[in-house]
């Protein structure tokens, strides 16, 4: 079955990307691509080993978590739902329709992922390779500094902590995406949302960028809100999540413009390098 979710995953996001490149990319910038792509590639290989190795280092990671979580044994999940949340959830939900359903399910695993994989191939057709090398810096610093986050916190999401009154409005829709989420997801991390972070990033680097994509922006910017919209929707975060997501996002997205501008991985290679 997670053969099947994956085929179906990769073909559905693979179809919006090349609308998107036809769309937005355009047809000369692909061409210029095609003679530079070699240069580009050495200028973003640093950076994309550096992700690379969060990336498995995340995957290790997220085995044991669980267990250095309980250690530290810093659980926040009563206070976020007593103290701060109280019923938001729940109130959001009574609005569930199957359409809207539909829609945020949709959105929380297609349009997510199409999300964080279009501005790769969108600013890889850039001669300049900044913007880039800043989203690829930034979804770097949003796993590593989300994992640290992990480690210290404890919090369950609302589909967990009260399920009599939270619907869990993704599996029991879809049951299938189960075997896919569950690859990648803890009940006991979801503070804060990764999947609103990292929505929020590439919404950001959209608009910074909205001089050279200007209908990415727009794009962007609607599939954000609904990313982070769909996760509260689903019952998978509280709101106390998302919003920990999009200061992630921000603080990951300002780190990586000054990281990106003043201190380079190759450049520090060469220099250990040079006798």
């Amino acid at each position: 079955m997670l053969g099947q979710v994956l085929v179906q995953l990769t073909a559905v996001v693979a179809l919006l990307t090349l609308v998107g490149v036809g769309v937005i990319v355009g047809r000369y910038r692909l061409r210029d691509t095609r003679l530079e792509w070699r240069s580009r590639v050495r200028a973003i290989a640093p950076i994309t080993a550096l992700l690379a190795g969060v990336l498995l280092l995340n995957s290790v990671a997220r085995q044991v978590v669980p267990e250095l979580s309980w250690m530290i044994d810093w659980n926040y999940t009563w206070p976020i739902y007593a103290e701060i949340e109280g019923g938001f959830i729940v109130w959001l939900q009574s609005y569930a329709t199957p359409t809207a359903t539909a829609y945020f399910s949709a959105i929380y695993i297609y349009g997510y992922v199409f999300l964080l994989v279009f501005p790769v191939v969108a600013y890889f057709a850039l001669s300049n390779t900044r913007p880039l090398r800043e989203l690829l810096t930034a979804y770097t610093l949003n796993y590593a500094l989300g994992l640290v986050v992990y480690v210290l916190v404890i919090a369950y999401g609302p589909r967990n902590l009260i399920p009599e009154l939270v619907d869990a409005l993704l599996y029991d829709t879809y049951p299938r995406y189960q075997h896919l989420t569950r690859q990648v997801n803890r009940n006991t991390n979801v503070f804060p949302s990764l999947h609103t972070s990292l929505a929020a990033t590439v919404a950001f680097l959209a608009y910074r960028t909205r001089s050279i994509y200007p209908s990415w922006a727009i794009v962007a910017a609607i599939l954000g809100i609904s990313v982070a919209i769909s996760t509260m929707y689903l019952g998978i975060h509280w709101v106390t999540d998302v919003v920990a997501g999009i200061v992630l996002a921000y603080v990951s997205v300002v780190l990586a413009g000054q990281l990106v501008g003043r201190w380079s991985i190759s450049a520090a290679l060469t220099k250990r390098r040079s006798p």
